[in-house]
């Protein structure tokens, strides 16, 4: 469990570039050949966790729990499955608010316009990494979108990231009746992708 331990505008954050350097050098918790981890040690935030490829699912969640390298929770096995199902080389996981919190509820009130800066760079670096020149990103949160105000509006700023960088969204599994995407914890690894128009999605949200 991971229950924050203060709210992250009294924490003294990593910027992720400074935080995306220290990831490249040897670890000796993972393999970074293998691993993104960024930050690369458990903190209250984190910004990226995947595996190295050339053409990455990414995998979009609300906030990071207590996965790490060589340490995936079952949400993040179903993730990695999924991906390769439908013809992905690698997975990375990544989440509308950088927050680490194992229950949503725990999540603080009001965003932290810091962290959320630096969780957007962090995404569009994360796109940068399709050698495809069109990334793919899988919409996955859930109906857990609900339990913050502030959540659309980060997926609105991520959209227009995903814009310039000529992203792809799509989602897998049954819809809720409100549209939200499936979860991955539950679904079959051979699910297919399926189109998600983000946009329309948010437009519709109550």
């Amino acid at each position: 469990m991971h229950i924050p331990s203060c709210e992250t505008g009294q924490l003294q954050l990593l910027p992720f570039s400074l935080a995306l350097e220290e990831s490249l050098r040897p670890s000796p918790d993972y393999d970074i050949t293998r691993w993104l981890y960024v930050p690369n040690f458990y903190s209250e935030y984190r910004y990226i966790l995947g595996t190295r490829g050339e053409k990455p699912l990414i995998c979009i969640g609300i906030n990071p729990s207590t996965a790490a390298p060589d340490r995936l929770d079952n949400t993040l096995k179903s993730v990695e499955r999924v991906a390769l199902h439908n013809g992905f080389d690698s997975f990375i996981m990544f989440n509308v608010y950088a927050q680490r919190a194992t229950n949503p509820d725990d999540m603080e009130l009001t965003y932290n316009p810091a962290l959320h800066r630096e969780n957007m760079q962090a995404f569009d670096y994360a796109l940068s990494l399709d050698r495809s020149g069109a990334p793919a990103v899988w919409a996955a949160w859930g109906t857990i979108i609900e339990k913050r105000s502030y959540l659309p509006d980060c997926v609105r700023d991520m959209i227009r990231i995903g814009s310039a960088r000529n992203a792809s969204w799509y989602s897998a599994g049954k819809r809720s009746k409100k549209g939200h995407p499936h979860h991955p914890l539950y679904l079959s690894r051979n699910s297919p992708l399926e189109p998600f128009d983000v946009e329309e999605y948010l437009d519709h949200l109550e």
